[in-house]
């Protein structure tokens, strides 16, 4: 078993989906113990100016607030660290062979209506969870 879990989270703009998904990661990670053993990384191949406001107000309502985060940049490096990489769907990403992407195929919240951005969170949440019960759970220590 290994000792750290890096899990990647890339969408173009990083402003809705990886944010999302980012946001949950820390929560799980939180909430099961694991903030020595699991490191989170996300970014966007061309990140936008500033996370779409749907995607703020959809993560209020799960009492998550990222209104002070910032689309970010990530390079390949930084995602050749990671142990898996989870696409939004919209990304064509060529990593070293030892990262496990997957890519999640999920619609772009931008500029949506917001029970369609819900839905988008929803299932946002439930593939980090899923993510987590099958990969980092069974490679982390004391799991």
């Amino acid at each position: 078993m290994e000792d750290r879990v890096t899990l990647g989270f890339v969408c173009v703009q990083n402003a809705g989906r990886s944010q999302m998904a980012a946001a949950f990661a820390r929560q799980e990670r939180d909430q099961r113990g694991l903030e020595t053993t699991v490191e989170i990384v996300t970014g966007g191949t061309r990140p936008a100016a500033e996370i779409h406001p749907g995607v703020i107000e959809a993560m209020q309502e799960t009492g998550i607030d990222i209104s002070d985060r910032e689309p970010q940049h990530v390079s390949p490096e930084e995602l050749n660290d990671c142990d898996v990489v989870a696409t939004m769907g919209c990304s064509t990403l060529e990593l070293d062979a030892d990262v496990e992407i997957r890519d999640w195929a999920l619609d772009d919240p931008e500029g949506e209506a917001i029970d369609d951005v819900r839905d988008i969170r929803d299932a946002v949440k439930r593939r980090v969870t899923g993510l987590f019960d099958e990969y980092v759970t069974e490679r982390t220590i004391g799991n």
